[in-house]
């Protein structure tokens, strides 16, 4: 179905001015109503609002495409609107939305809207088109230049698939797969980009395009076996192990869009490496014009994003524990908070098992990043001992590379074994020599010296507990964000819970539990605050956290900032720092003291001084949420 098909002039605006992106969304439907497709307005109007919850339809460079397939939508079509002065639509780039397409397509086996939203984007690609269509002085302009985009591009297509079928198997010289996480706009556009740039340097290639709607133009076994290379440009997993053998580019898809030259020069110079595989298993792959840095980080968000949901979990049914004591078991002892009721205790008891798993998870899953399967068990081995063994996240971290790179030494060096024995490494070889390695090397190299750190750091705070009750304050509040949840967290937690023992009445020591309280509820809120007033700091995935971390934030629940402070720790943990040393400092000046070791704000009742309390945990968030805003880059996400 052509494009020009579903268009309704009726349904276009050409001059709109929508506050925010909620209004942008209820115009477009209000358009897409004067078209006769929609059976039921709230129905369609809620599917599209919910596909906006998955992640941002906002494409970029000015441009976005919601939609919904629904049983509300009784014919497709298109809806249009030009939006001159733009609105914030949380686009992928930071950018104000000024052009903007509402599909609406029935819920029927076909994927139209999927159809509709790969050939849109690829035509919105052309800068000069874009433009023109956000410069159309009328609807019939608008008409006729999609039209002409559109037959273009149809005879474009129509030559490239003669060419394909004239030419004999195996005739392209490059091979090409392209992916992004939502399988819609980018995924089409780096193929479009591809193809483009072949054409221009007169090469032949083809491109598999992993969509939403399945795989498109698959490669088959006879072209791979005898094209020159194979560029994958994707940002999610690719079956890989048909390429063994082959000169092999991994990059992201966002490469595909910007450096098609470059990949494809790199293909026909022979300088892209080959790729193996061994047993039916990825091999590692030297990703092309990329820094150890960015594979440090692929595999770190491998491990991040596999624990989120544990830390998530976890974190949520500890804060309704919290609720629950604070409802059912008011006057119980406060040393026990979250488990002086049978329900508490049982959400306590449940959200503590989640979090058992957090960092066993966060090492196993940066070790099967870096060595695929054989990694993983002893990640979680390496993991588990980090945690039993007192260097926490840190040491977790440690362990998921070591336990990495650990076996992929030790598959190299199997690699000189009798092929006989070929099948007793993934079962015996590996596990027992990897976890007996892993299981050495945390014991007795890593969380010997982390013991002796955490030691060290108890013994500096127990030796100031007479000076500055402001600068103790301050640092053991700036402590609790250091690792959020690790030794030096946990360390100052351990000091603000020993002076509840000892304060006797003293209004420094008394007042150290309030500081590192106060200290640990800053990083959450302070990601949550940054969430939602500097969204394009973030990505799609990471805003959708913003209510989570509130709740962890208000529950003290440091760790729901762990994974945005494995991803980027160079801006987000000195800006935790220093915002939650203000709010320690400000609650040891402002006399706050604390009876219990836990509890956010579930126990400020019983806080001194509470709304003083509450203030400097209002200053030290802001704080920290500005200094991230500063720090921080806009970022552009792949859709």
């Amino acid at each position: 179905m052509r494009i020009t098909e579903l268009l309704n002039k009726d349904a276009m605006d050409l001059h709109a001015a929508p506050k925010n992106k909620e209004d942008a969304i209820h115009h477009l439907v209000d358009l897409m109503m004067k078209s006769g497709n929609i059976l039921d307005r709230k129905t369609y109007e809620d599917c599209v609002f919910k596909r906006e919850t998955t992640g941002s339809t906002g494409i970029g460079e000015g441009v976005a495409i919601p939609h919904a397939k629904t049983r509300a939508v009784k014919k497709a079509g298109l809806s249009v609107m030009v939006a001159p002065d733009g609105v914030d639509f949380d686009t992928l780039d930071g950018e104000p939305a000024r052009l903007f397409f509402l599909i609406a397509a029935p819920d029927t086996e076909e994927n139209i809207h999927l159809d509709v939203l790969g050939r849109l984007s690829v035509l919105l690609m052309d800068d000069a088109f874009r433009q023109s269509l956000m410069d159309a002085k009328d609807k019939d302009a608008f008409f006729r230049l999609i039209n002409e985009a559109e037959n273009k591009k149809l005879a474009e297509t129509r030559q490239k698939e003669a060419a394909a079928k004239q030419a004999a198997p195996g005739a392209y010289r490059i091979l090409a797969v392209t992916a992004c996480p939502t399988g819609i706009a980018h995924t089409y556009m780096a193929a479009e980009s591809l193809e483009e740039k072949a054409k221009e340097m007169g090469v032949t290639i083809k491109v598999e395009t992993n969509g939403s709607g399945g795989k498109k133009n698959v490669l088959t076994r006879a072209e791979i076996a005898a094209a020159d290379g194979v560029i994958i440009a994707a940002d999610t997993k690719v079956d890989m192990p048909r390429f063994d053998g082959k000169p092999v580019i991994q990059t992201r898809v966002s490469d595909g869009i910007s450096r098609p030259k470059e990949l494809i020069e790199t293909i026909l110079n022979g300088n892209a490496p080959i790729y193996h595989t061994e047993g039916g298993k990825q091999a590692v792959v030297e990703e092309s014009k990329e820094g150890i840095g960015h594979q440090i980080y692929k595999h770190l968000m491998n491990g991040v994003s596999n624990m989120l949901p544990f830390v998530i979990g976890g974190g949520i049914l500890i804060a309704i524990a919290f609720l629950l004591d604070t409802i059912l078991a008011p006057g119980a002892d406060p040393a026990n908070f979250g488990m002086n009721s049978p329900a508490a205790a049982f959400f306590k008891t449940v959200g503590n098992a989640a979090f058992g798993f957090m960092l066993p998870i966060l090492a196993g899953f940066i070790a099967s990043s870096i060595a695929d399967r054989p990694g993983l068990a002893v990640g979680f081995v390496g993991g588990a001992l980090a945690n039993a063994g007192g260097s926490g996240f840190l040491g977790a971290l440690i362990a998921g590379f070591i336990a990495g790179y650990l076996m992929l030494g030790l598959e190299k060096l199997c690699g000189r074994l009798p092929k006989s024995l070929e099948g007793t490494k993934p079962v015996l070889i590996y596990p027992v020599v990897g976890i007996l390695a892993i299981g050495a090397i945390i014991t007795f190299i890593v969380n010997p010296p982390v013991s002796m750190l955490n030691l060290w750091i108890s013994n500096s705070l127990a030796s100031m507990n007479e000076a500055s009750g402001v600068l103790l304050g301050a640092l053991v509040g700036g402590m609790m964000s250091v690792d959020m949840g690790g030794p030096v967290n946990k360390a100052a937690y351990v000091f603000g819970t020993a002076s509840l023992i000892s304060a006797a009445g003293d209004p420094v020591s008394s007042g150290v539990m309030a500081a590192v309280m106060i200290g640990g509820m800053v990083p959450p809120l302070a990601i949550a605050l940054c969430t939602t007033f500097f969204k394009n700091r973030f990505t799609v995935k990471e805003r959708q956290t913003t209510l989570t971390n509130y709740i962890m934030g208000f529950s003290f629940i440091t760790e729901g900032v762990i994974p945005f402070a494995a991803a980027d720790p160079l801006r987000v943990i000195p800006s935790c720092v220093v915002g939650s040393a203000v709010a320690g400092a400000l609650s040891m000046l402002f006399g706050c003291t604390l009876p219990a070791p836990h509890g956010g704000i579930f126990v400020f009742a019983v806080v001194q001084n509470w709304p003083m309390y509450l203030l400097s945990l209002l200053i030290g968030s802001v704080i920290a949420m500005i200094l991230l805003a500063i720090l921080k880059k806009p970022v552009k996400e792949t859709a």
